[in-house]
């Protein structure tokens, strides 16, 4: 089959596409012929390399995908051949304390598609039958690429962790990112007010498109003033931060007193300054949450066969041109999803 690998870790000019081996479906698993599957900045992370993490290369990216069942294994008896599906991408063992609690999320063997397993840059992917997912009839192979590890990451967020509540204000940092543009639509349907931030006068344009009440460009530097004066100097209940150091400070002084700060991710550094009398004196709560649950990405997928969250893809490129989707990801020309097709 042909696929997109990497033989050593460095840049984009790393990727390269070409014949491997096709995989085998255990007896748990299920083969999935890839009809797309979408870009995270975990493909980038893995592709440059991280501390402590060992990757066995050559190695395939890919954590979002939507495709069509070509095998089933024996012990799979829920899904058959030629079912058109989509993957969560988290991979769990199954049977610790923390997955049978519905916490598979935090499984001490937790792993993720295209991660430290293969993915699907590629015309075939294997996954754990448990991680299928019905594909929604209305949704193009790209929309369903786009959305399962954004929403669920998303939702886990700001339902699970943060817990919403009507009327609150939310600040949703980096609007035209996967995770952002869902942040959006996730915190509208709790009935929050919506605050997104972008760094470009566009890209604040399409995030009120998909809901936002108001917008705020993060480049400026007095950016954490704005989001206090929109608040009438009161500052926001909850801030969806997941760009890590370069917007922390200003996320610490955008929150209200009692207000919550979760975090998911650090596109921007980890080394994040945090002044300590702020948490304190003003009450504040700071949650970190780490993808999400298989059911948790199964109630949010009620909401996106009713409509009520939509996918948002950017772009669509050809599976040979991987290297360039990481480029543009890098250079964060996008809003919301690069998909790749085989």
């Amino acid at each position: 089959m042909k696929a997109v690998v990497f033989d050593e870790h460095g840049g984009p000019e790393v990727l390269q596409y070409r014949e491997v081996a096709e995989p085998r479906a255990r007896a748990n698993e299920v083969l999935v012929e890839v009809r797309a599957c979408a870009l995270n900045h975990l493909d980038v992370w893995a592709r440059r390399g991280l501390p402590g993490i060992e990757i066995k290369r050559p190695h395939i990216l890919g954590n979002d995908i939507a495709g069509v069942v070509r095998e089933a294994g024996e012990l799979v008896t829920w899904v058959s051949a030629g079912d058109e599906v989509m993957l969560h991408p988290g991979v769990s063992c199954g049977h610790c304390i923390e997955c049978l609690r519905g916490q598979d999320n935090l499984c001490p063997e937790y792993d993720m598609l295209g991660y430290r397993r293969d993915g699907g840059y590629a015309e075939l992917v294997a996954a754990p039958g448990v991680n299928v997912i019905p594909k929604p009839k209305g949704l193009s192979w790209e929309e369903a690429a786009a959305l399962p590890l954004v929403t669920v990451t998303a939702w886990h967020m700001l339902v699970t962790r943060a817990s919403v509540q009507p009327g609150e204000d939310v600040l949703i940092h980096a609007a035209g990112s996967g995770v952002g543009s869902i942040g959006i639509q996730v915190a509208k349907l709790r009935g929050a007010r919506v605050i997104a931030t972008a760094g470009s006068d566009e890209k604040l344009e399409k995030a009120k498109e998909l809901g936002a009440d108001e917008a705020v460009n993060y480049t400026r530097e007095d950016w954490p003033k704005e989001v206090r004066r929109l608040t009438g100097k009161r500052g926001v209940d909850v801030v969806f931060e997941h760009t890590g150091a370069e917007t922390w400070p200003g996320s610490i002084l955008s929150l209200a007193k009692n207000g919550r700060l979760v975090t998911c991710g650090a596109t921007s550094g980890f080394d994040a300054r945090t002044d300590l009398r702020q948490v304190f004196y003003r009450h504040l709560t700071l949650l970190g949450s780490f993808m999400g649950s298989k059911a948790e990405l199964l109630d949010a997928m009620k909401f996106v066969e009713r409509g009520a969250i939509r996918a948002v893809v950017d772009r669509v490129l050809p599976l040979r041109e991987a290297r360039r989707a990481h480029e543009l990801m890098e250079d964060r020309a996008q809003f919301g999803k690069l998909v790749l097709v085989p």
